[in-house]
C-alpha cells in the first residue's frame, strides 16, 4: 500500500501552512490561535481519514481477472493477450494492471489502465512476442487498487496460472495450404529446376508433347496407336529423410534476431512440410544435446505435428559436437536407406572427425551436409581494412574461410555434397536442393 497523489498533495499543503505559521511565530508576528487550531485540526482529520481509508482498502475484495491466451505461440511473432476483469463494487473503479510476463517473452502496452463499470466485464489486452522457444508459465497478475476515498493505492497479487508453448515460426505454412505448393515455395525464393533423367516412378502413358525427351517414347504403344506415345513419370514417393541436427556450441551464433540453431530448426520443419506433401517420410535425430531425441521417419500430414511437439523446447548447448557418436546412434536406429541431412557449422577442429563419421554414414545412406556460415564473415571481407586491427581481422577471416573451403572440398572428394549457406538463406536453399534431387531422380 502506498499513498496516492491526492494524499501527498494534502500533506504538502498542510505542511506548508504549518511552516508559514511557525516562521511567523519565530519572527514575533502575532498569529491568531484559531489558525493554529484549524491547521492542527485539519492535520488530525487527514490522519484519521487516511487511516480509515486504508482500513477500508484492506477489506475490499480483489477484482476477478481471467487471462485469455492461446495454447501455442509462434517464435518472433506478435500475439494478443486478453484480460477479462469484473468486480462487485457499486461505483466505477479505476485500476492499473500489470501482468507478470515470464522471461523470454517481450511485451507491449503494459501496464494497463482501465475503468471498471459495476456489473460489467471489462476486456483489455496487450501484445506479446516470444524471443525463445519452449514451455512458459504465467503465474501472477498485479493490480493497483485505489482506496474508496482515493488516498491510497493498494497492490494486489493475483495467482492466475496459465501455460503456453512457443513453437518455431511455422504458422505461415497453414496459410500456405490455401495456395498451390509450387506458388507458395516460389514466394520463399525456392527455385524450380528442370527435370533431368528418368529415375522416377512410372505414372501413365499419354500423347507425345513438345519438349518431351525422345527417351520417354514408348515404341510399342506408339506402334499400336500409330502416333507418338510418351511415358509420364512422377516424383518417387515413399522415400525417407532424416535430419541430423547439431545442438552444440557451433550453432549458438546469432544471425539477426535468431540463432543459427533456430534458423536450422525452421529449415528442417520447412523441408519436412514439403517432403511430407510429396509423400516422403520424415524423421529427426539430435546430437550434442542435453536430451538427445530421435523421431523415426513417418509419412503423413500428422508427422508435422509430431515434429513440432518434439522440437519446440529444444535449445542449443555448450557441448562440442561428437560426430562419431551421433553417426553410431543413427546407424543403430535407422536401418532403411534414407537421405540424411546433417546440419552443423563446420570448424577446423572437427574436420577429420566429421570426415571419418560421414564416410561410415554414406555406406548405408545418402548424405547432404549443410554448413551454416556467419553473415558477418562476408561483411568483413567486403569492408576496407584501414587500421592494423581491421587488417588482422580481415586476415583471420580469410584464413578461417579457407579452412572451411578445404573441409568442403574434402567432403566433396568423397562424394558427399555440401551446402555452405548463410543461416537466413538455408530454408530456401535446402528446399531447392531437395526439389532438384526429386525431379532428377537422385534420391533413391
Amino acid at each position: 500500500m502506498k499513498p496516492s497523489r491526492l494524499l501527498l498533495i494534502w500533506l504538502a499543503v498542510l505542511l506548508a501552512i504549518s511552516i508559514v505559521l511557525g516562521a511567523l511565530q519565530a519572527l514575533d508576528v502575532e498569529v491568531p490561535s484559531s489558525l493554529l487550531s484549524i491547521n492542527w485540526g485539519l492535520l488530525l482529520a487527514l490522519v484519521a481519514l487516511s487511516l480509515l481509508d486504508a482500513l477500508r482498502l484492506k477489506r475490499l475484495p480483489s477484482p476477478r481477472v481471467q487471462r485469455q491466451m492461446p495454447g501455442s505461440l509462434a517464435l518472433g511473432r506478435w500475439s494478443e493477450i486478453r484480460l477479462e476483469i469484473e468486480h462487485d463494487f457499486d461505483p466505477p473503479l479505476a485500476i492499473q494492471l500489470f501482468d507478470h510476463v515470464p522471461d523470454g517473452l517481450s511485451h507491449e502496452n503494459l501496464p494497463l489502465s482501465t475503468e471498471l463499470q459495476p456489473g460489467q466485464r471489462s476486456l483489455i489486452g496487450y501484445r506479446l512476442r516470444p524471443l525463445k522457444r519452449g514451455h512458459f508459465t504465467f503465474e501472477t497478475c498485479e493490480l493497483n487498487l485505489p482506496s474508496p476515498f482515493g488516498l491510497w493505492s493498494g497492490k494486489r497479487l493475483l495467482n492466475i496460472t496459465d501455460h503456453t508453448r512457443v513453437y518455431p515460426d511455422f504458422a505461415r505454412l497453414y496459410d500456405g495450404q490455401l495456395l498451390a505448393v509450387d506458388n507458395w515455395l516460389s514466394q520463399l525464393g525456392v527455385r524450380q529446376r528442370q527435370r533431368r533423367g528418368q529415375g522416377m516412378e512410372f505414372h501413365q502413358l499419354r500423347e507425345f508433347r513438345e519438349g518431351d525427351s525422345l527417351r520417354q517414347i514408348d515404341w510399342k504403344a506408339t506402334a499400336r496407336h500409330r502416333t507418338p506415345i510418351a511415358r509420364e513419370y512422377e516424383d518417387e514417393r515413399d522415400q525417407q529423410i532424416v535430419f541430423m541436427l547439431d545442438c552444440g556450441r557451433q550453432m549458438r551464433s546469432q544471425d539477426g534476431e535468431l540463432s543459427h540453431f533456430d534458423h536450422a530448426l525452421n529449415a528442417c520443419l520447412l523441408l519436412s512440410y514439403v517432403a511430407l506433401r510429396q509423400g516422403d517420410a520424415v524423421g529427426l535425430s539430435t546430437f550434442a544435446s542435453d536430451q538427445p531425441r530421435f523421431i523415426a521417419p513417418v509419412k503423413g500430414a500428422g508427422q508435422l505435428k509430431v515434429l513440432l511437439n518434439g522440437v519446440y523446447d529444444l535449445d542449443s548447448t555448450r557441448r562440442s559436437a561428437d560426430y562419431p557418436a551421433a553417426v553410431n546412434q543413427l546407424l543403430a536406429r535407422q536401418k532403411r536407406r534414407a537421405l540424411v541431412v546433417l546440419i552443423t557449422n563446420l570448424r577446423d577442429e572437427h574436420d577429420q572427425e566429421l570426415l571419418n563419421a560421414v564416410k561410415r554414414l554414406i555406406h548405408q545412406h545418402q548424405v547432404l551436409v549443410v554448413s551454416l556460415r556467419e553473415r558477418i564473415l562476408d561483411l568483413v571481407l567486403h569492408s576496407p581494412a584501414r587500421t592494423m586491427e581491421e587488417s588482422l581481422t580481415y586476415c583471420g577471416t580469410v584464413d578461417y574461410l579457407n579452412v572451411r573451403a578445404d573441409i568442403n572440398e574434402r567432403l566433396n572428394a568423397h562424394g558427399v555434397p555440401v551446402l555452405d549457406v548463410h543461416a537466413g538463406e538455408m530454408s530456401a536453399e535446402l528446399v531447392t536442393r531437395y526439389k532438384a534431387w526429386k525431379k532428377a531422380g537422385v534420391l533413391h
